[in-house]
């Protein structure tokens, strides 16, 4: 009893996975918490004065902000790649170096994920099981076609 609860949930998250930009999305808040730690960090490496310094939390908030949104709401996953990309280039500049590069890479890949997924594909399973198919019915012996003139 207790062994069909968590391969329940397993499945249930694992369908619910599926259908968006999990991994990207999952990638570019991780970004965005690892830019807002680094931002504590006690090496400055850039100075954060003024409208600069708003920027360097603002940026890995927003980087935070659309890898969550791209998870939760899928339909709007370009916008929030654009916005997402955008922002982690601009850590660079504004976030000791985009957290340390760590950052500003996760970011970008992350983006890029969540841009590139494509809702509804067909899963990788269900492929290899039709190419399957279409292989063995290329390969199975086919029945004598009748001639013209011939008696059935």
């Amino acid at each position: 009893m207790g062994g069909d609860r968590p391969r329940g949930f397993r499945t249930a998250f694992r369908d619910w996975r599926s259908g968006r930009p999990f991994w990207g999305g999952l990638l570019l808040a991780l970004a965005g918490a690892e830019v807002l730690f680094t931002m504590k960090a006690s090496l400055k490496v850039v100075l954060h004065v003024g409208m600069q310094g708003v920027a360097g939390y603002l940026l890995p908030v927003v980087m935070l902000l659309c890898g969550l949104l791209a998870v939760v709401t899928p339909g709007q996953r370009l916008f929030y790649s654009l916005i997402g990309v955008m922002a982690s280039l601009g850590t660079w500049l504004t976030s000791n170096l985009g957290g340390f590069l760590i950052g500003l890479l996760l970011g970008c890949v992350g983006s890029c994920m969540v841009f590139g997924w494509v809702p509804d594909q067909e899963s990788r399973r269900d492929r290899r099981r039709r190419r399957k198919q279409a292989r063995a019915a290329r390969s199975a012996p086919r029945p004598l076609e009748r001639r013209a003139g011939e008696p059935a």
